[in-house]
C-alpha cells in the first residue's frame, strides 16, 4: 500500500475537528456569555500586556502646514524603552474638538504610507496600495493619529535596519517575544489602545467620537483593539476581513498574524465579531490575491448574522471594490465621517 507522508490531510482533519469542538463548546451560551467568552479567549492568545498605567509623556515636535491640514509630529512612550513616532493629521477647515481616528497602516514603511508621504515629508506622486487613508480621513474633517506600528519603519531592529532596509522586524520580534509569553499582535494591540490614550487627552479631539481604520495588518490591530477597549465608536477594516481556513492557512503570510490557540475558540469573523453593536464597515477588493474575495463574502456573511443577532444590522455595512490588495475609501471614508458625527 503505498503512503502518503506529507503532513496536508493532518493539517485539514485538525482544522474540522476543531471546528466542530467549537460548535460544541458554544451550543448553550447566549450571546453575552458568548461575547464575554471570546473576548476572555482573545486576550489570553495576544499574550500578556505589559502595565497600562505609565505616562505617555508626549512631547511636540513639530508642525507642517500642508495646506487644507496641519501634520504634527509627536513622541510618546508606551512602555519602558519604547517611543514611537506619531503623525496626527489635524483639520484646518472649522474647529475643534474634532472626531478622531486611530490610522493602523499595513506592512511597508510605516506610517508614511499612510500619509503618503517619503522619508522628507513631500507628497508621493503615487499613493501607493494604502491610498493616502489619512489624507482622506483628514480632508473630510476629521483628526487622524497615525503611530509608527512596532517592526516597521524605524521601529525595527537596529541591525535590520542595516542589513535588510526594505523588510519588517515582524520575524524577529514575533519569534522573541513568544520566549517570553507575548506576541507581537498583542505588543501592537496593545500600543493602539496606549494611541486610544492619546487621542482622549487631546484637547482638540472628541473623546466621545473616536473611530479606528485598518488596513492589512493594520486591520488586525485595529480589530483586535476595538474589540477589547469600548471607547472605539466605529470601525473601517479594508484589505483583511476574512476567514483564517481561507487566507491566513491557505498561503503564506506574515507570522505577525498567527496567535497562539486562537483557533480552540473562534474563526476570523467571530472574533472581528466582537465589535458588535458598535458600527462596522468592512471594504476588501475582489482582486485581493493574499485576501481571496469568496472567503471576504463568507465572512461578511457570518458578520451580517452576528450584527443580526444582537439588533444591529444598520450598524454593519461592506464594501467590495473591483481593485486588489488596497484601499480605495471611496464608501468607507464618508460612512466612518458619518458614523462620528451622527447625534453631534
Amino acid at each position: 500500500m503505498e503512503r502518503e507522508y506529507t503532513m496536508d490531510a493532518f493539517l485539514k482533519r485538525l482544522y474540522v475537528d476543531i471546528e466542530a469542538r467549537r460548535r460544541r463548546n458554544r451550543k448553550n451560551l447566549s450571546l453575552v456569555e458568548r461575547q464575554s467568552r471570546l473576548r476572555i479567549s482573545l486576550k489570553r492568545a495576544l499574550g500578556e500586556f505589559p502595565e497600562h498605567d505609565r505616562p505617555l509623556d508626549a512631547v511636540l515636535l513639530d508642525r507642517t502646514d500642508y495646506g487644507d491640514f496641519v501634520l504634527e509630529r509627536v513622541v510618546y512612550t508606551t512602555m519602558g524603552h519604547v517611543h514611537v513616532p506619531v503623525m496626527v493629521l489635524v483639520p484646518k477647515a472649522g474647529t475643534g474638538p474634532w472626531p478622531a481616528v486611530l490610522a493602523c497602516h499595513g506592512h511597508g514603511n510605516g506610517q508614511r504610507d499612510a500619509a503618503g508621504l517619503d522619508p522628507e515629508g513631500a507628497e508621493l506622486n503615487d499613493p501607493g496600495i494604502h491610498n493616502r487613508f489619512a489624507v482622506q480621513l483628514v480632508r473630510a474633517g476629521i483628526l487622524v493619529v497615525i503611530p509608527e506600528i512596532m517592526g516597521f519603519g524605524v521601529r525595527r531592529m537596529a541591525a535590520e535596519l542595516i542589513t535588510s532596509p526594505d523588510h519588517s522586524s515582524c520575524g524577529t520580534l514575533s519569534s522573541q517575544l513568544l520566549m517570553y509569553g507575548r506576541t507581537l499582535a498583542g505588543m501592537r494591540v496593545y500600543e493602539a489602545m496606549r494611541a486610544i490614550d492619546y487621542i482622549c487627552g487631546r484637547e482638540d479631539a472628541d473623546a466621545g467620537r473616536i473611530g479606528a481604520f485598518g488596513f492589512s495588518g493594520g486591520s488586525l490591530i485595529a480589530a483586535f483593539a476595538s474589540g477589547l477597549d469600548e471607547r472605539v465608536r466605529a470601525i473601517v477594516l479594508c484589505g483583511w476581513t476574512n476567514t483564517y481556513r481561507g487566507s491566513i492557512l491557505a498561503m503564506h503570510h506574515c507570522i505577525d498574524n498567527y496567535l497562539p490557540g486562537i483557533l480552540l475558540e473562534a474563526e476570523q469573523p467571530e472574533l472581528t465579531g466582537l465589535i458588535v453593536p458598535r458600527a462596522l464597515f468592512v471594504e476588501s477588493g475582489e482582486k485581493d490575491p493574499i485576501f481571496p474575495v469568496e472567503h471576504v463574502r463568507q465572512a461578511v456573511a457570518a458578520l451580517e448574522d452576528v450584527y443580526a443577532d444582537w439588533g444591529a444590522k444598520d450598524r454593519f455595512a461592506y464594501d467590495i471594490h473591483p481593485g486588489g490588495h488596497e484601499i480605495s475609501g471611496a464608501r468607507s471614508v464618508p460612512w466612518l465621517y458619518d458614523q462620528l458625527t451622527q447625534g453631534k
